[in-house]
């Protein structure tokens, strides 16, 4: 019995938060944690779930329709789901899941694993898809039948990633730039802050925030927010307050990822981290998805000797990432935990980051 074994990781998003379901633009890496998954297929019609964290024996049949499936399984029932409503074969089997990317922190545990499993199951029917066609349909299974409006950027970070190379994705038409990043060649790290505050894509906070995109692009009279980008004025003519400060983040969010790129490959990481530092704010005050434990976290981070620092991934939770230099790591490290313990919040989990590849089957 052959065994197919595919690995993708999470991912860390620079920067360009929410912007992907309304066409604009974002900078994600990919990180060096990765979730592996070993299928060896046995003719049956079903397949069985093991994990190294979730403990074994789930399994769902080739069937499984969306309500059919929960919990962390309803991702791998999903993506096969969305795979053999595209038209392409599915086969059952054995799946043993082991995974290094923390769970429930902003990092895309959820897309490296729809990953994982639809190039493990491409692998064991030899069917060749190019990797914009895997994320959409990893996205499909994730909107569909997990029931979590995300938008593209996680799979496509997942699959498209490369070493010290931020991503720059346009997702109104899924095309995917690589830009260098690599801050150690200036003596600087990208520090990772988890909050070890679980957030949840598929609450209705993540929700109402798509919902309120689209009806300020209505109300503007377009498909969606990108066409309003560049636009001078264009804000005033959206009535509803809310909705006016939901849009406003989108759009000078767009304009901040294409900034950063530039002062990225321009080697400005003072420019980098100001730029971090306004898209937290935007986070904060215009879409409201970062929480007072979260703030004091990038405020640490800044007061303490960071270039910048912002939230990353949907909201309400996760974690916190920072330009640090070298040198100061250590000591910036211990100040912000101190901070967090002084503010009555959990023990963070301190660690650095680096852009690494993306998916791949071995």
């Amino acid at each position: 019995m052959n065994t197919f074994v595919a690995q993708a990781p999470g991912r860390i998003n620079l920067i360009g938060e929410h912007t992907d379901y309304n066409l604009g633009f974002s900078m994600p890496i990919a990180l060096e944690e990765r979730t592996t998954v070993r299928f060896s297929p046995d003719g049956s019609d079903r397949i069985t779930l093991r994990s190294n964290e979730k403990g074994g024996g789930i399994s769902f049949a080739l069937t499984a329709r969306p309500g059919d499936v929960d919990g962390w399984s309803a991702y791998p029932a999903g993506v096969v789901w969305a795979l053999a409503g595209s038209g392409h074969p599915v086969v059952g089997g054995t799946m043993e899941v082991s995974s290094g990317v923390p769970i429930g922190a902003g990092l895309s545990s959820s897309a490296a694993l729809e990953c994982a499993v639809l190039l493990a199951m491409n692998a064991a029917t030899d069917t060749n898809l190019d990797r914009i066609d895997v994320a959409r349909i990893a996205q499909r299974g994730e909107n569909d039948f997990v029931g979590a409006p995300t938008g593209l950027m996680d799979q496509l970070a997942s699959l498209h990633g490369e070493v010290d190379r931020a991503l720059l994705i346009d997702f109104d038409d899924s095309s995917v730039r690589p830009v260098v990043f690599d801050p150690a060649a200036n003596g600087l790290a990208l520090l990772v802050v988890n909050s070890n505050a679980a957030h949840q894509h598929s609450t209705g906070e993540y929700a109402s925030r798509r919902e309120s995109c689209t009806r300020a692009a209505h109300a503007l009279g377009l498909g969606s927010l990108r066409r309003a980008q560049g636009v001078e004025g264009v804000l005033d003519r959206i009535e509803d307050e809310v909705d006016r400060r939901r849009a406003r983040h989108i759009l000078t969010e767009n304009q901040r990822v294409l900034d950063c790129a530039a002062a990225m490959s321009a080697g400005d990481f003072r420019r980098v981290g100001d730029l971090m530092i306004r898209s937290h704010a935007s986070m904060r005050d215009d879409f409201e998805i970062t929480t007072p434990h979260i703030d004091l976290i990038a405020e640490s981070l800044v007061e303490h000797g960071a270039l910048g620092a912002r939230m990353t991934g949907g909201g309400f939770g996760g974690c916190v990432i920072s330009v640090v230099p070298v040198a100061d790591v250590s000591a910036v490290s211990d100040a912000v935990t101190r901070d967090i313990a002084d503010g009555g919040f959990p023990a963070p989990t301190v660690f650095t980051a680096r852009a690494g590849a993306g998916a791949s089957v071995k």
